[in-house]
């Protein structure tokens, strides 16, 4: 990585294998001259960044497709490789060779920024993401921060994409994204605000080193409180409706506006959107990861002997399931009981897992803390969804099969 992490790496001394990386990577750069080495110690991480998490959404679109075609009764993609196994390639190859569609009224050259702007902003996050032990681009000490704030102009790239296409689907679409990415945006962050409370810090590598440790064989992770458990639900939930995934992709909802802020894309463009959204995926669940998940710590005390940069992605691995098993079991839900809950059930429960945090921080060990704790999460909770299922009038649905 960075001069940074060469001096990290010197006055550690972990396995070799769990920093082979940076051993090749400081090989390599020794040899070039002097004042080149630090751009090229940046380069090589760019590279490793891209490709690997460039591989990752290769390998993700595989494994959803058919992962969601076990979950349907139906095989998914099998007939291009071993069961399928080279279909990315072949989709690859047909979004590189596609005709390349733009409106005649379209704004061309916003037309084509807003998918480069989008991909851009998905990889740039990486930077601050503690992929393993003195794996990161950038340590800042806003790392959080300057996620959240690169981050941000996804909503921009997405008006782009909706403005330029001069359609009214698209339009619509754009402005259903917006207002579900703001809306989202702020139990999302709440949520983290609860791990820069307990660490005092905004640093991702900080917020890593916090977690490390076993209380005989649980790990310091943050997971592993009643305020860090609310919050990993709270902000995996946020982290969907970001995303765009299912329950929560209305800015695509076929029925009703087509594809959404991108229906006028096609060919390489539209590949663009496809790859931003799994990056954008990945990412956020980088975050979850280093937030509540312990980073790249191993769940285990037995289990450290394996390279930091396993047990990060393994856990990203597990993320990724769940998105795709959410993905193929919840139905969609309404624009309106989009908004409702963000505003009256996250929103609210964000602020008082703040207060939960706090009193945690404050109250002496022992069980009296665990138990107050508990209590301040489940009891609104309870309410909550009282009072929502209440005002929603919901009845019992009666499934019917033909004999």
């Amino acid at each position: 990585m960075t001069a940074l992490a060469y001096n990290s790496l010197h006055h550690a001394s972990p396995q070799a294998a769990d920093q082979i990386f940076l051993i090749v990577q400081h090989w390599i750069v020794s040899h070039a001259p002097a004042g080149l080495q630090s751009l090229l110690a940046i380069l090589l991480s760019v590279v490793a960044i891209v490709g690997g998490f460039g591989l990752l959404f290769a390998i993700t679109t595989i494994l959803e497709r058919k992962g969601l075609g076990r979950i349907q009764n139906r095989y998914g993609p099998n007939r291009v490789g071993f069961f399928g196994s080279l279909q990315p390639i072949a989709d690859a190859i047909k979004s590189l060779t596609k005709e390349d569609i733009v409106p005649q009224t379209a704004d061309k050259l916003v037309h084509l920024l807003a998918p480069i702007l989008l991909v851009l902003a998905a990889f740039s996050v990486y930077a601050v993401l503690p992929v393993g032990r003195n794996m990161v681009l950038v340590n800042l000490d806003a790392g959080v921060l300057f996620f959240f704030a690169i981050g941000s102009v996804t909503e921009v790239a997405v008006f782009m994409a909706g403005w330029s296409s001069r359609n009214k689907y698209s339009l619509l679409g754009a402005m259903r994204a917006i207002a579900q990415m703001i809306s989202y945006e702020v139990p999302l962050i709440l949520s983290s605000l609860t791990v820069i409370m307990a660490t005092g810090s905004l640093s991702t590598v900080t917020i890593v080193e916090k977690q490390a440790g076993f209380s005989r064989i649980l790990p310091h992770w943050f997971l592993f409180t009643p305020w860090g458990f609310a919050g990993f639900v709270l902000f995996m939930i946020a982290a969907t409706a970001e995303s765009n995934r299912s329950p929560f992709d209305l800015p695509e909802g076929e029925s009703e506006i087509i594809a959404g802020y991108y229906i006028e894309y096609s060919g390489f463009k539209f590949a663009l959107f496809f790859l931003g959204e799994y990056l954008g995926m990945f990412a956020i669940s980088g975050l979850a990861i280093t937030l509540f998940l312990g980073g790249w710590n191993a769940p285990l005390p037995f289990l450290t002997w394996v390279p930091s940069y396993l047990w990060f992605f393994a856990k990203l691995l597990t993320l990724i399931v769940a998105f795709i098993w959410v993905r193929g079991t919840l139905p969609r839900l309404r624009m309106d009981q989009l908004m409702n809950f963000a505003w009256k059930f996250m929103l609210p429960m964000a602020l008082l897992n703040l207060i939960t945090a706090a009193v945690w921080h404050f109250m002496p060990s022992g069980p009296v803390r665990w138990l107050v704790s508990i209590v301040l999460v489940v009891v609104p909770y309870t309410l909550l969804g009282r009072n929502q299922m209440h005002k929603s009038h919901l009845e019992k649905r009666v499934y019917r099969f033909a004999e």
